[in-house]
């Protein structure tokens, strides 16, 4: 999942970031409004958390209504002190899909990122994803093929849940980099390719048929030939 994080406060911004990051998703950070809204209206994000007081000239509310009316439907969560009912009803009529209050526990925000990224994408109620036998629970966490647990890494779950969203596509190094990491440029690294490999081993070794396989000078794809 790739999250836009649109805090001013950088001790709050980095909490959120690490603890998006060590659960395997790609994170972008902006501390004012202008930022904010010129990463949300440039880049493509599953969901944003979105913080109401910003510097830059442009509050949160401000850059959830100018989104809105542009036509992006990115999930986003509020974030705000302002806890009465008349500041949440606020936020979202302005646009806002959730709105949580500070301070804030992170295993609420992550479970709340989580509901609104599986309701945009139209996941059903289980939260499962499936490519052959091979299967994704993502409430659970947990990975199956044949019915065999596999144990992944934060990344590798990442990166798995990526290419079965995408299963049957090609999916680019690029892509990957992107989306999976938070790279926006190649930085000449081996990373996809070190990581693909042992992802591999782990979800084909032992069965059959093969579901993951590379491209040559394109990307990879997953699913039976």
């Amino acid at each position: 999942m790739k999250v836009l994080v649109v805090e001013d406060n950088e001790r709050v911004a980095q909490f959120i970031a690490k603890g998006l990051r060590e659960a395997g998703h790609a994170v972008d950070q902006a501390g004012t409004g202008r930022d904010g809204l010129f990463l949300a209206a440039s880049e493509k994000y599953d969901v944003i958390v979105m913080d109401r007081m910003l510097p830059g000239g442009i509050d949160g509310l401000s850059i959830v209504e100018t989104l809105r009316t542009t036509g992006n439907k990115t999930p986003i969560l509020i974030l705000s002190a302002l806890a009465e009912v008349d500041d949440r009803i606020r936020g979202l009529r302005a646009g806002g899909d959730d709105y949580l209050t500070k301070p804030f526990a992170f295993g609420e925000l992550a479970a709340r990122l989580d509901a609104l990224a599986r309701r945009s994408q139209g996941t059903d109620r289980n939260a499962a994803l499936e490519v052959g036998d091979l299967k994704m629970d993502l409430l659970a966490h947990r990975v199956t093929r044949g019915g065999t647990p596999i144990a992944l890494k934060p990344r590798e779950f990442a990166l798995l849940e990526f290419m079965m969203r995408h299963a049957g596509q090609v999916v680019t190094r690029t892509m990957l980099l992107e989306h999976v990491w938070e790279y926006h440029f190649d930085p000449q690294t081996n990373v996809v390719d070190v990581h693909i490999s042992k992802l591999r081993q782990k979800i084909d070794a032992g069965f059959a048929p093969a579901l993951l396989h590379t491209v040559r000078g394109v990307g990879y794809r997953l699913g039976a030939e």
